[in-house]
């Protein structure tokens, strides 16, 4: 399939601006990128080349900043990858076998119960039991397969808990990175992925770089109860979306 094929350059534009806007908040918050873009893209290609593509550029821009993730990210981050990856193929599997109709509204309540997560209580800095790790490393996981959006289970995770910002964004980064590596493993060994994708990924990423860049400058700028603000704000507009175009 020729993923260009058919195009005008009204829908090129558009996708190029999602790009750049989704990356812009990702840059500004540690995440968003997938739960903003994938339903945009999903409105062009299929759902599972929309996961796919997604994950494809959240591999490429997850590796130009491997090293800060790694030097700054929480060891918590490396059960929860640990999970992603082994439940990454069930969420994809379960993509496939499913409509759009019924994902649209399993995304939708999973965005809404993440943004109810993060209005809760901030929780103390080493207040992560076992359990609640394990519940987020599995949930996040199926994500990424089902909806190439690993966040929903994560960013409660971290943002709700008092520790340094630059402690949760590198440890949501570096789990969006790995997350989003398993899901193109996982879609080719299910025989789900179309590497002409990694083309369009390809067009799109200079302006996914471009609106990371800026969203981190951003970032640097602002104190650390704005920036809480923003992740609720962007959760929240995330949660009505998804609902909206689940049941509108």
């Amino acid at each position: 399939m020729d993923l260009l094929a058919g195009y005008g350059t009204a829908t090129v534009v558009a996708a190029l601006v999602a790009a750049f806007g989704s990356a812009f908040v990702r840059g500004l918050t540690g995440f968003g990128m997938a739960i903003l873009l994938v339903p945009i893209l999903a409105l062009a290609l299929t759902p599972v080349d929309a996961v796919l593509l997604t994950n494809f550029l959240s591999v490429f821009i997850g590796l130009s900043e491997i090293r800060r993730q790694l030097r700054d990210a929480e060891r918590s981050a490396w059960a929860i990858i640990g999970l992603v990856i082994v439940t990454t193929p069930v969420g994809l599997f379960l993509l496939g076998a499913t409509t759009p109709d019924i994902a649209r509204v399993v995304i939708a309540f999973i965005a809404l119960s993440a943004f109810v997560a993060i209005l809760l209580p901030r929780r103390g800095a080493l207040e992560h039991h076992p359990a609640t790790t394990g519940g987020v490393g599995i949930l996040s996981g199926l994500m990424t397969g089902y909806a190439g959006m690993p966040g929903p289970p994560v960013v409660p995770y971290y943002v709700g808990r008092d520790i340094p910002r630059a402690v949760a964004k590198a440890s949501m980064l570096l789990i969006f990175t790995c997350a989003s590596s398993a899901g193109l493993v996982s879609g080719a060994a299910l025989g789900m992925l179309d590497w002409a994708l990694a083309l369009l990924a390809a067009l799109l990423f200079p302006a996914v770089l471009a609106g990371n860049w800026l969203g981190n400058r951003v970032s640097g700028r602002i104190e650390d109860r704005t920036w809480r603000i923003c992740v609720g704000a962007v959760l929240g507009g995330a949660a009505l979306a998804a609902l909206w175009r689940a049941f509108g």
